[in-house]
């Protein structure tokens, strides 16, 4: 199958008027930035007259600590001096302390007496943002932050639906003075801040009534899967092909709400509606460990409340769709794979809650009940911030450690470390190569630039097979590059292939040099970089990691998948068949040579099966095409006859391959390829038989498909089937 997939240096200013010099210090916090757990601190000494100025630059490290005895209850009345923190075992000096008392007595219910808002939906609700706190104070003193965040790009329309009533709910019944709460939403083009943190329930009941469920793009009757369509706008002119990587973009979206959040130094808790996030093979991992790492720095807990609730199953499918008509209904694989798919689904919700501090709700029907967890998480808590002695803009993790002095005995809850922020800025060659280096060992994904991968195999002999890796990057992100003034740009590469035990088996080091006329540059708006290199390896689960830097902007990109080269030799069942390649595009050597120029990958073009009669097929990776084209399929089965002793070996006489291509929209098939029969180009030392078909789309109407291209062995009656999901667009 394929595999689709701060703080700046001490500085110091000072001035001398009317022949003195002012020198008391004042310390104040300013808001963080990126992430509260690592902040630019400015102390500033200003005279009222305005006489002198002293600068000092720091990194401020913020801890939010549980105190707890045996019995679980809160301990009070502790002071800094109680307490020790190291940052990798060196002694930290406690800057900033503050207790955060919690009220946890719920406030009595809104009677029906009351003033409750009708939930008539406004023309066009007030977009705002949340604010930061003033210099030196807590802004939300003794209250418990709750931001509830509505996916609405994932959700059906009956989900949206039961999350905003469980909202009403909870702000009407359960919803106590301690609580502020902040209301945010994703409709696929951007996260939005309906209302910053506020404890005015009437404010709040008017934002939920006036929020319409069915206007996000992806809602209703649309796909929630990672290869759903987007029509979203916000992400570039030729984005569209990557945008069916709809689980990344949520994960950026939350992301961008733990930016938003970072700004405020308390225990943030952010409860996610959505209807299940399964990242599948097209999505890239490095996002979700990103946006995990991301709010473990600004101090934020997922708490994912699945939508869906409870949901009971026919093993034959209910009657919103029609039936899998075959025979795998009667078997129980069909009600197995409906089962492991829902699973799948709330998979990624379970990863981000536990991951971040936070418990995920799943398969139960109260969703409001998700909301009352998050606020009986969030008890009276201590602050700690320090200075810490190690303010070098690594990226790498510092453990940190807090206990208690003079023998008290409780119980801590708190971040057991963070990764340091990361500044990437012009170096000289050497430090360049240096940064590609620690960026690929760093444990904190880089994610500023979109990327796409795809991972193929073919079986070159007993032992090994080859892997061809292609890389592609919306050319749209050069854009920046071109507007600085640049005239080329070389986009770095580096990566490698590590083995289930986590040895690194192939490196990868490469780069493609970009010429940016105003006439390329417009060129690369409309299209994608694409870059491919490939090596051999033997059957058996790898990981892969890849980084592509921009060299002009210093952006960096990261994608992270898992991929497993399976041993055709042990198929018994079913036809051996290597990965299925769909393409829409060939290119001749030279022109594919010349893209390359100077990249080791066109070293690799020698045993590429993708390149054949001087041109090379290129892999489409997002796997969106145009039903004004055509489509390429390629893929190779392998024959094999049985010797006296039961041993495969080469066959005296080529079998007959059938092949054909089907595209099924739901259940309903809508297009089928005529069979063909393939018997030529079999390779006498793998056994190979290419497999090489191409038909126009313009059948297919815009919309998303399930493509399934079937190979039948007629002398042996064995098949295989590989199935994907595609787009077509106009």
């Amino acid at each position: 199958m394929n595999n689709s997939f701060c703080a700046t240096p001490a500085s110091l200013k000072a001035r001398l008027f009317r022949g003195f010099l002012v020198l008391p210090l004042l310390a104040s916090a300013q808001a963080p930035a990126p992430a509260p757990a690592q902040k630019s601190v400015q102390s500033q000494v200003q005279a009222s007259t305005g006489v002198a100025t002293f600068t000092a630059t720091a990194q401020l490290v913020l801890e939010q600590v549980n105190v707890k005895d045996k019995d679980g209850k809160a301990i009070e009345g502790l002071k800094k001096e109680d307490f020790t923190v190291t940052e990798d075992n060196k002694p930290q000096v406690i800057k900033f302390f503050d207790y955060e008392k919690l009220d946890d007595v719920v406030a009595a219910p809104v009677l029906q007496t009351e003033h409750i808002p009708e939930p008539i939906a406004l023309p066009k609700l007030t977009r705002t943002q949340i604010s930061p706190e003033p210099q030196g104070t807590v802004k939300y003193k003794d209250r418990r932050l709750l931001a509830i965040y509505f996916d609405m790009s994932s959700m059906q329309i009956l989900d949206q639906l039961h999350a905003l009533d469980a909202a009403t709910q909870f702000i009407k019944k359960n919803m106590s003075p301690a609580d502020m709460m902040a209301i945010m939403q994703y409709t696929g083009t951007g996260v939005e801040v309906l209302q910053d943190f506020t404890g005015d329930k009437e404010k709040l009941l008017t934002i939920v009534a006036t929020l319409v469920a069915g206007e996000a793009d992806n809602t209703g009757e649309a796909d929630s899967s990672a290869s759903a369509a987007d029509s979203g706008a916000a992400f570039g002119q030729d984005d569209s092909e990557f945008n069916i990587f709809n689980t990344d973009r949520q994960l950026a979206a939350l992301q961008t709400a733990t930016k938003m959040l970072a700004s405020l130094n308390e225990k943030k808790s952010l409860i996610y509606f959505a209807s299940g996030l399964q990242l599948q093979g097209v999505d890239n991992q490095a996002q979700l460990r990103s946006t995990i790492n991301d709010a473990v720095r600004a101090g934020v807990s997922f708490w994912p409340i699945d939508a869906r609730g409870l949901q009971a199953s026919s093993p034959l499918g209910d009657a919103t769709r029609g039936s899998q008509g075959s025979s795998q209904m009667y078997t129980g694989a069909a009600a197995m794979a409906q089962q492991m798919n829902f699973a799948k689904s709330q998979d990624t919700l379970y990863t981000l809650a536990a991951d971040t501090g936070g418990k995920a709700m799943l398969d139960y029907n109260d969703l409001g009940q998700g909301i009352v967890n998050a606020e009986k998480a969030i008890s009276s808590y201590y602050i700690i911030g320090y200075y810490t002695t190690n303010d070098t803009p690594d990226g790498k993790f510092r453990k940190v450690k807090i206990t208690l002095n003079n023998g008290v005995q409780a119980t801590l809850e708190y971040r057991q470390g963070y990764w340091a922020n990361k500044i990437f800025a012009k170096f000289t060659a050497a430090d360049k190569e240096r940064q590609l280096e620690d960026a690929l060992m760093m444990g904190d994904p880089i994610t500023e630039l979109t990327m796409a991968l795809e991972v193929n195999y073919f079986r070159q002999n007993k032992a090994e097979s080859f892997v061809p890796i292609m890389v592609k990057i919306p050319g749209s992100e050069l854009a920046l590059a071109k507007k600085g003034g640049a005239e080329h740009t070389i986009i770095d590469f580096i990566g490698e292939i590590k083995d289930d035990q986590g040895t690194t088996i192939q490196n990868i080091r490469d780069y493609r040099d970009i010429k940016l006329t105003d006439a390329t540059a417009a060129e690369w708006t409309k299209r994608p970089i694409a870059y491919d290199t490939g090596y051999n390896l033997l059957p058996g689960p790898y990981k892969i990691k890849v980084l592509a830097r921009d060299s002009e902007t210093g952006r960096i990109g990261t994608y992270m998948g898992n991929f497993v080269v399976p041993n055709l030799d042990k198929e018994e069942k079913r036809v051996p068949i290597s990965s299925v390649v769909l393409s829409s595009q060939r290119a001749s050597m030279a022109a594919a040579i010349a893209a390359d120029k100077g990249a080791k990958a066109a070293a690799t073009q020698s045993v590429n099966p993708l390149v054949q009669d001087g041109q090379k097929l290129i892999p489409s990776v997002t796997r969106v095409f145009s039903n004004k084209g055509d489509m390429y399929v390629y893929l190779q089965a392998y024959e094999y006859d049985l010797d006296a002793d039961g041993k495969k070996i080469a066959p005296a006489t080529v079998k007959p391959m059938v092949a054909y291509v089907t595209f099924f929209k739901g259940t309903s098939k809508v297009m089928e390829t005529p069979p063909i029969k393939v018997t030529d180009g079999i390779d006498p030392k793998s056994h190979m038989l290419p497999i090489k078909l191409s038909f126009p789309l313009t059948s297919l109407k815009p919309g998303e498909y399930n493509c399934q291209v079937t190979v039948l062995d007629p002398t042996s009656q064995k098949a295989s089937f590989w199935q994907a999901p595609v787009m077509m667009i106009p």
